[in-house]
C-alpha cells in the first residue's frame, strides 16, 4: 500500500499548492496595479505549471500502481481525477493563459484584470479536483469495514 500512501501525499501536495494559489497568491496579485499584477503572474504561472503538472502525473501513476496492487477502485479514481487536471488545463484554462501571456505588462488594463479573475475561478476547479483525488485516496486506503 506504499504506492497509495505516496499517491495520497502527492495529491495532498497538489491540493495544498492549488488552494494556496486560489486563496493567497492570486488575491494578493489582484491587489497590485494592472501592470505589476500581470508581470508577477507570468513567472509565477510558469513555475506553478511545472510543479502542478508534474504532481498531477506522478499522483496519477501512484494511483494506478496502488489500484493495480490493491484492486480498490477509489485508488484508480484518485489517479484519474488527478490526471483530469491536464485536459481541464489544456482545454479550458489554456485560452485564458494564452491571452494573459500574450499581453505585455505595459498594455495590461481592465480586460487583463478580468482575465485574471476568470483564471482564478477556473483554477479553483483544479483545487477541487485535487481535493476530490485526495478524498478518493483516503477512501481507497481506509481499512475495509
Amino acid at each position: 500500500m506504499l504506492a497509495g500512501l505516496f499517491g495520497l501525499t502527492i495529491s495532498a501536495l497538489f491540493t495544498g499548492a492549488a488552494l494556496y494559489i486560489n486563496i493567497a497568491e492570486n488575491p494578493a496579485r489582484l491587489s497590485l496595479d494592472d501592470r505589476s499584477m500581470l508581470a508577477e503572474w507570468k513567472p509565477a504561472y510558469e513555475a506553478g505549471y511545472k510543479m502542478q503538472a508534474t504532481l498531477a502525473v506522478i499522483g496519477f501513476l501512484f494511483g494506478i500502481l496502488a489500484w493495480w496492487q490493491a484492486h480498490r477502485l477509489p485508488l484508480l479514481f484518485a489517479g484519474l481525477i488527478l490526471l483530469a487536471n491536464w485536459p481541464w488545463t489544456l482545454l479550458v484554462i489554456k485560452p485564458v493563459n494564452t491571452a494573459l501571456m500574450r499581453t505585455p505588462p505595459s498594455e495590461a488594463g481592465a480586460h487583463t484584470r478580468s482575465l485574471m479573475k476568470r483564471w482564478n475561478a477556473l483554477h479553483a476547479v483544479r483545487t477541487l479536483l485535487g481535493a476530490c483525488a485526495t478524498v478518493a485516496f483516503l477512501i481507497g486506503l481506509a481499512p475495509p469495514f
